[in-house]
């Protein structure tokens, strides 16, 4: 348990193109042969998976020998390891113009169009590696699913008629017609049924459910089907921006990311507690994608939204996207545990994403210990705003604007007011700068402060991104990181963590070590380069 304020910026922004010119780089030997000494200790920070040095050590390097593109391609690995795939762009660019046949620089390049969801780009970029290498069978075939993909998203949209909007009622068709019942050698957890033959939840399954998992094993379509769609009736009805009050005596716990990382979040559970009369749980957003229990992940939080609607609560993040789902891993989970139906005939996660609020107002209802120097409601009160990115790219949004988004059907997109909610960052410098993730943007703290003071709003707390300690204080204290994925993907080697609110709003910040799991790499379902890529 730690309570002190922790930031860890995980490398500098890259400079401009235009600051380098080919025609400025005189380099003496001395550099050169700082560049290679600092090279060396880059890569063996690179090994043993501390990203935020090797990129550091990687830009030292370069200061020292900025005409060496292989120290620009190995700094694009790092920034991909470190999710700043607008940054690794922007190197992988940079190698390929002093090194135009630099055929790793190219598929870097490709990988990160890729990530930032552009898979058009991505196809130059692999046919130059081809001609460049045209015996590599691996980038061939990469390059033959990233054409596949391109093509099913030209005919998504060719044909997309609000398709996902009717993904329910389609699942309950199906139902109805009794084609898709529960095995009969089904032997685990059973969900009751009511006097007319509906089935509901219970505590005892939902445990029974963890348990059930944690053996490797998986639920029946059907019962997959029914959590889903238990937990899509409650969200539904819900705003884009929830409104929960902390009252006397009650306590919730903010989660962030846990990425289908179930063992951990089974020991997660066993630290905040079940929903309950006097506790509540908002898990913030990148349940899914990365780890290879999504599907797991995913069904233990629709499992608790069914049973404690009003004390149970999920915000949308980046990754409960379908493009990001396609890439990342779990489309192709839900596929290999649920059947394709789940994904194509019947999209009933992806639909079901869309239903999930965007941001939660979290207020106390007790007056603060403390009140100098903090920003309250109207009513005196500490209260705090919690979305999984950030801020906007402009002064002035209100809460009232942000719960008018209409959300459900849609997906967040690369630009506009919802994509920003789940996919900005904060930064140290004030105003507004590019976003190193290539999707969104960065916000200073002087954007933090003046919004807050806007909306009497007294601290955003958000997720998406790593942080060493599981948590980092920013802004002057106003902008929170919380990151629940402890040893993200296998090799961050950080901490989780969570953050308890009383009914003062007093904050309690909660750290965890990663668990051991089952010998199953993070996206064991997706394949091509972009798995090989992460691990």
């Amino acid at each position: 348990m730690s309570e002190s304020p922790t930031t860890s910026p995980s490398s500098a922004p890259s400079p401009a193109l235009s600051t380098l010119r080919l025609t400025d780089l005189d380099v003496s030997d001395k550099d050169r042969q700082e560049a290679a000494q600092l090279k060396a200790d880059a890569n063996k920070a690179f090994l043993g998976h501390d990203f935020p040095r090797a990129a550091q050590l990687y830009s030292a390097a370069i200061d020292h020998n900025p005409g060496d593109a292989t120290l620009f391609c190995n700094r694009a690995y790092t920034r991909i390891k470190l999710e700043e795939h607008g940054y690794a762009l922007h190197d992988a660019a940079r190698a390929i113009e002093l090194n135009p046949k630099y055929a790793k620089a190219y598929y870097r390049r490709a990988m990160c169009h890729i990530q930032i969801l552009k898979p058009q780009l991505a196809v130059a970029d692999l046919k130059k590696v081809l001609a460049l290498e045209p015996l590599n069978g691996q980038v061939r075939k990469e390059l033959e699913s990233t054409q596949k993909l391109v093509r099913k998203i030209e005919f998504e949209k060719a044909i997309e008629v609000e398709e996902e909007k009717s993904a329910v009622d389609r699942c309950l068709e199906i139902i109805a017609e009794g084609a898709c019942e529960v095995e009969k050698n089904y032997e685990g957890p059973r969900l009751e049924t009511t006097d007319d033959g509906k089935f509901e939840i219970t505590i005892e399954f939902i445990r029974s459910m963890m348990e059930w998992f944690k053996d490797g094993k998986a639920l029946p379509r059907r019962y997959a089907w029914e959590i889903v769609l238990g937990a899509h009736d409650h969200f539904a009805k819900e705003e884009s921006l929830v409104d929960v009050k902390v009252d006397k005596g009650v306590t919730i716990d903010v989660i962030g990311d846990v990425h289908g990382q179930f063992f951990d979040v089974l020991h997660l559970l066993s630290l905040t507690g079940e929903p309950s009369k006097d506790h509540i749980l908002l898990m913030n957003g990148d349940l899914v994608d990365r780890g290879s229990w999504s599907v797991e992940v995913i069904l233990t939080a629709f499992a608790l939204k069914w049973l404690f609607p009003e004390r149970m609560f999920i915000n949308r993040g980046n990754h409960e996207a379908k493009e990001m789902n396609r890439t990342y891993g779990f489309e192709g989970e839900a596929k290999h545990k649920h059947g394709e139906q789940t994904y194509k005939a019947c999209p009933l996660f992806a639909h079901v994403f869309t239903t999930l609020p965007l941001a939660t107002l979290v207020s106390a209802t007790q007056p603060p210990a403390e009140k100098q120097d903090v920003i309250l409601s109207p009513d005196g009160f500490k209260r705090y705003f919690i979305t999984h990115g950030g801020l906007f790219g402009k002064d002035g949004i209100t809460l009232d604007e942000i719960r008018a988004i209409k959300r459900i059907g849609r997906q967040p997109g690369t630009e506009g007011l919802m994509c920003e909610l789940l996919w900005t960052d904060p930064q140290e410098s004030p105003g507004w700068g590019p976003s190193k993730r290539g999707v969104g943007i960065a916000f200073g703290p002087d954007v933090t402060r003046r919004w807050c003071n806007l909306n009497k709003v007294t601290g955003i707390l958000r997720s998406h991104e790593v942080r060493q300690d599981g948590y980092a204080i920013e802004h002057g204290g106003l902008c929170t990181t919380v990151f629940s994925a402890p040893n993200y993907v296998d090799q961050g080697g950080n901490k989780g963590a969570f953050i308890r609110i009383d009914a003062e709003g007093t904050q309690k910040y909660i750290q965890f070590e990663a668990q051991p799991h089952p010998n199953v790499r993070p996206m064991a379902y997706q394949t091509g380069g972009l798995a090989n890529l992460m691990m």
